[in-house]
């Protein structure tokens, strides 16, 4: 990869101006330096996600060809180039686990299982919004932003005009108010 100056690497502006050049003349060079930087940071992303390996590749290469692909989809006014790509590994993360879930769900042998497993996660899913109701507003948005939506707490600071302080500090009261509810060890 070519050096790049710590300053530009850091430019949101640098990194959007490559998508730019990747939307208007399909350039090679853009796409590579988008490529080299972050293709290991989208693998290790997957990795952390819980991704196997060999998944986690595959998932990066498909997200740097979307990224090739839909370029012209960009704007730059809606999120840094590092954001939507993680948006799209995500995306890509989720319709594939969605996709190995279904599978399980077609085999017989496996049905009974299933169907316990639903009940058992209905059960934990009325038990999870009892204790949501009980909380402020605050705290349950932005548990539902950052769990069922997500996000990441400066998207949720963003999105919700809330300092980011005050996202992380109501996430933790809402965490420890789940604890208390279920007990220390979550059951």
């Amino acid at each position: 990869m070519v050096e790049l100056a710590v300053e530009q690497v850091r430019s949101g502006e640098f990194w959007a101006d490559c998508m730019d050049q990747i939307a208007r003349e399909r350039d090679k060079s853009s796409f590579m330096l988008l490529f080299d930087y972050f293709s290991p940071r989208v693998n290790a992303y997957l990795l952390g996600q819980g991704a196997e390996p060999s998944m986690a590749e595959d998932l990066t290469q498909e997200a740097l060809l979307a990224l090739w692909n839909k370029a012209h989809l960009y704007n730059r006014e809606k999120a840094a180039v590092s954001t939507w790509l993680f948006r799209v590994a995500r995306n890509l993360w989720i319709d594939r686990l969605r996709k190995q879930r279904g599978v399980a769900y077609e085999s017989d042998e496996n049905l009974a299982e299933t169907v316990d497993d639903e009940v058992r996660l209905n059960a934990d899913g009325d038990r999870l919004r009892a204790v949501l109701d009980t909380l402020p507003q605050n705290q349950a948005q932005v548990v539902y932003k950052s769990y069922y939506e997500g996000k990441s707490h400066s998207e949720i600071a963003e999105e919700t005009g809330m300092p980011l302080g005050s996202v992380k500090s109501s996430l933790r009261l809402a965490i420890k108010a789940f604890r208390q509810y279920f007990g220390e060890d979550g059951v």
